[in-house]
């Protein structure tokens, strides 16, 4: 979705107030300026929002005088956060606390305010940890995000991260296991998500990023039997995360078997598509082995 079409109520114009709103330190995502400014204050106000890492969007002076519904914005509107964002680990926290294994929500590129509302809103109802978005290409944590979560944001921590590809590395690193969503994958039904689970919701028109989805442990798709080849976003991402939630209330035991082989080698043996099972564990033998405590 076009960062143009956020609500104008989510956004502070004009240089005074956009000045105060970054010095009370108030969480801010996004400074959009007019492309071409030049005036010093303008100036100052970029480099202020750069030191509290806010993303810098240069816009036209018609998309801006739009986003600002008509307001007089002087070549400056700030996107401010709904609410405060929490980090990586506070959700590994939350999980811990709970005594229970990192069941965790990544949205890849959900742009549309709407739909990133509606997964944190059944990311709480489905018992996730959390939820992890990236700093770019990514609708932020305004307003209406905040209100498509009927409250839920209040209890979802969501944490913003500079780097996607880095933070799933880093939770592999953590025994947390990858799966994305994508049309050409495994039926969903037919994986296992009893251990820490990380699913992975893709933009609504492209998809996973391909070096994120090169880190996916499994890809997991949805059977389509109509004439339409996609879900919603969020349609999806709450399938999968209630898929996720019944596996991780009964571990879904009957569905692993685990052998040790003479070179102290794991292998997860699935009764669907071994050969290709085994060389997927032969790829993660290393992670398996640090799950196991012998």
């Amino acid at each position: 979705m076009d960062e143009a079409r956020n609500d104008q109520n989510d956004l502070i114009i004009g240089r005074n107030a956009v000045f105060e709103a970054i010095k009370s330190g108030r969480e801010i995502d996004r400074l959009f300026v007019q492309r071409g400014e030049q005036n010093p204050a303008v100036k100052r106000l970029i480099s202020m929002a750069r030191e509290k890492g806010a993303v810098i969007k240069e816009v036209d002076s018609k998309k801006l005088d739009f986003m600002c519904g008509g307001g007089v914005h002087q070549g400056v509107a700030l996107s401010a956060a709904a609410h405060e964002y929490s980090t990586v680990e506070d959700i590994l926290n939350k999980a811990a606390e709970k005594n229970e294994k990192p069941f965790i929500i990544i949205c890849d590129g959900v742009e549309d305010t709407h739909n990133l509302g509606a997964v944190i809103r059944t990311a709480d109802a489905a018992g996730a940890h959390g939820v992890i978005i990236p700093k770019r290409r990514s609708a932020s944590l305004n307003f209406t995000v905040g209100k498509t979560s009927a409250g839920a944001l209040e209890y979802v921590p969501v944490a913003r991260v500079a780097n996607l590809a880095s933070t799933i590395d880093e939770l592999k690193e953590k025994n947390i296991w990858i799966y994305g969503a994508d049309m050409d994958g495994s039926d969903y039904r037919s994986v296992d998500y009893s251990g820490g689970v990380a699913l992975v919701i893709g933009s609504e028109g492209r998809g996973m990023s391909r070096l994120v989805r090169e880190k996916c442990d499994f890809i997991v798709s949805l059977p389509m039997k109509g004439k339409i080849n996609s879900l919603n976003a969020s349609v999806a991402a709450g399938i999968l995360m209630y898929e996720a939630a019944s596996h991780r209330s009964t571990l879904g035991c009957e569905k692993w078997q685990t052998v040790i082989c003479r070179q102290d080698f794991l292998l997860t043996i699935f009764s669907a598509k071994p050969k290709k099972i085994q060389k997927k564990c032969r790829a993660s033998s290393g992670r398996l082995r640090r799950l196991m405590p012998f």
